[in-house]
């Protein structure tokens, strides 16, 4: 198997001293691509270390397909990354191996302190987390002490404890408008897509803090307009951390457990999908028989920066979570003095979520109550 290549990847890196940005510079590792016969050997493996360990596998939407399907087949489990946290922390192993981006396995080691918390490569990231860093948050936040801290979930362990609330992509209007409706002035972040998106459906006062995804911040408007034209039966399904261009054209906003649910139930054989493209794998998976195209991320002869993938999500692969298992290295690590503080704000969401779904009145429909609240959680 070749060695792993390096690549440098743009972001956007908020100024909010000056009220400006600029681009920032970072670096993903770029796997090998196993052969055919490397893949098999590799997952044969995988499958018998996590059984010799009691170990568990919780994968994203967004990492590659093999890792999503190990994570099922052993009785892990694929998802957003509070759920995967959730799932990791209500499960009875002590060790859980999380494939996704650092902050991810930070929530699994906030929710689950006692845990032991491995991930295939810890240097993998966020362009939210890395625009978002925590010295200049906590400054952001001390010179607007009149507001109340509403943070993303793809932030940092230090991040969280700073805030008074954590929301994901599925219950932040909700949350929003909880606090609006009590007067609340807000400070929001790190997404200013998503965080401008809440503050339209709820005209709530929000202080934005003006970090993107690289991934969503790259759909484009008016390439969505024309393919939608070249495709006028296709549903356009679009996640919030997306440009305001782009949202404007959906026929459904929301997480990736949302839009997954809607290529279930919508009427519909073509979707146009302005998320990160691993979750076409999913979607495949629960329509068969349809057909999902991705959004444009560039226009025309013009290169792109993530191409509808995250390059830190490619950086778990096979191989890099084979090792993990072989040596228990990668193990994730939170100052306890932060996560008790952070624990505070996501467990002030998960509460909302339950009394939420405690006011909800049940219908007839096992399935419409099982679906109801089955993913609250980010991109």
């Amino acid at each position: 198997m070749q060695a792993t290549a390096m690549k440098v990847v743009e972001f956007e890196r908020p100024q909010m001293e000056t009220g400006s940005s600029c681009t920032a510079n970072a670096w993903a590792k770029v796997p090998a691509t196993p052969t055919a016969t490397e893949r098999e050997s590799l997952k044969a493996r995988i499958r018998q270390l996590l059984k010799e360990k009691q170990a568990v596998l919780v994968a994203h939407y967004y990492v590659d397909a093999d890792l999503q399907d190990l994570a099922e087949e052993t009785g892990g489990c694929v998802s957003d990354s509070l759920e995967m946290a959730r799932f990791g922390r209500d499960h009875a192993a002590q060790t859980l191996v999380v494939a996704g981006v650092r902050f991810m396995g930070e929530t699994a080691k906030i929710l689950s302190p006692e845990k032991r918390i491995l991930m295939p490569d810890l240097d993998a990231t966020c362009s939210l987390d890395l625009g978002c860093p925590t010295d200049e948050f906590a400054a952001f936040c001390d010179a607007h002490p009149d507001r109340t801290v509403v943070v993303y979930a793809n932030t940092s362990a230090a991040v969280k404890a700073r805030a008074d609330w954590m929301v994901t992509s599925s219950i932040g209007l909700d949350i929003v408008k909880h606090l609006h409706e009590q007067g609340k002035k807000i400070l929001w972040a790190p997404d200013k897509h998503l965080g401008s998106y809440i503050q339209k459906q709820t005209g709530a006062d929000m202080l934005l803090w003006q970090g993107s995804c690289l991934v969503h911040d790259e759909f484009k408007g008016a390439e969505l307009e024309l393919m939608r034209q070249e495709h006028p039966h296709a549903k356009v399904l679009v996640h919030p951390e997306s440009p305001e261009a782009v949202v404007a054209q959906a026929d459904v906003i929301g997480s990736t457990s949302q839009l997954i649910d809607a290529v279930r139930t919508l009427d519909a054989r073509e979707f146009i999908v302005a998320t990160d493209n691993g979750i076409l794998h999913k979607m495949r998976m629960a329509a068969p028989d349809k057909i999902f195209i991705d959004a444009p991320t560039a226009g025309n002869s013009a290169t792109c920066k993530s191409c509808a993938h995250c390059p830190w999500m490619a950086m778990n692969g096979l191989q890099n979570l084979l090792q993990v298992l072989e040596t228990g290295s990668n193990e994730i690590h939170v100052d306890p003095a932060i996560g008790k503080k952070a624990v505070v704000c996501i467990d002030r969401m998960l509460d909302f979520a339950a009394q939420k779904k405690a006011k909800v009145r049940p219908s007839a429909k096992l399935e419409d109550e099982q679906k109801l609240f089955a993913g609250i959680g980010p991109a």
